[in-house]
């Protein structure tokens, strides 16, 4: 059986845990050779095992420019190249108006903004023509929620930059998409709520979607490898809901 992405270089970050773990897994079973990123290194190590093979795993804060670099450095001696990437490190906080601090805003934007910047810049150099670079935006950019505003924020910056960076790549053919979860079970939302509390915070998000359950991280993976293949060689600058309709209807 043909895998899709046979034979192509991926870069991961954020890849220790969560949708990422689960986009490095999907990207390694469709053929691709994966460098997953993270700031700890027993998750990465975590990760790599659980993985099993056909990736390396780099200690990285996305948020700092010379990680990245340093990322690029290691992906240039190994592999030479990048044909995809998933920018997917981020923080998620919650503030109401009122109660945004600066260190909140700060941190926010470093990392989902800033560090997206500069993971997908300093790609470049390395990527190759008909490249593929997917961003992780949220389904929160597109509808109002409660203590959500500087997040909000920060994901409606990264789909803007699908838009944006599709006009400045699209003489290297290199598309860039961004793909909008909607709430998935993983442990960083529930380490939003106390253990105790978890599970009803999974039930009332769960409430506000229409398909009437939490997403999973493989079904974020299964459409991170759709928009990462030539399955979607027509599609550039989209934001691509995996909600389960919640932003929809």
């Amino acid at each position: 059986m043909s895998r899709k992405l046979e034979g192509k270089v991926a870069v991961v970050t954020g890849g220790s845990a969560g949708i990422g773990l689960a986009v490095a897994k999907e990207l390694v079973a469709e053929g691709a050779y994966v460098f997953i990123t993270g700031r700890r290194v027993s998750e990465l190590e975590s990760a790599v095992k659980s993985i099993g093979s056909s990736v390396t795993a780099i200690q990285a804060d996305a948020s700092k420019l010379s990680d990245m670099d340093k990322v690029y450095a290691k992906i240039k001696q190994e592999k030479g190249r990048v044909d995809i990437v998933f920018a997917n490190a981020g923080v998620t906080e919650f503030a109401p108006l009122g109660a945004i601090e600066e260190e909140h805003l700060d941190r926010s934007f470093n990392t989902n903004v800033k560090g997206l910047v500069f993971t997908v810049q300093k790609a470049l150099p390395l990527m190759s023509n008909g490249g593929s670079v997917i961003l992780n935006a949220s389904m929160a950019s597109a509808k109002g929620m409660e203590a959500c505003s500087v997040y909000a924020a920060t994901k409606a910056a990264v789909r803007s930059f699908a838009r944006s960076w599709t006009m400045d790549l699209k003489d290297l053919k290199i598309r860039v998409n961004a793909i909008s979860p909607g709430p998935i079970r993983t442990l960083g939302l529930g380490a939003l709520a106390p253990a105790e509390q978890r599970e009803l915070l999974f039930e009332r998000l769960a409430s506000t979607v229409p398909l009437g359950r939490l997403g999973e991280p493989e079904e974020i993976a299964r459409a991170v490898a759709f928009l990462a293949s030539e399955d979607s060689s027509f599609v550039a600058g989209i934001e691509f809901f995996v909600d389960g309709g919640a932003a929809q209807v």
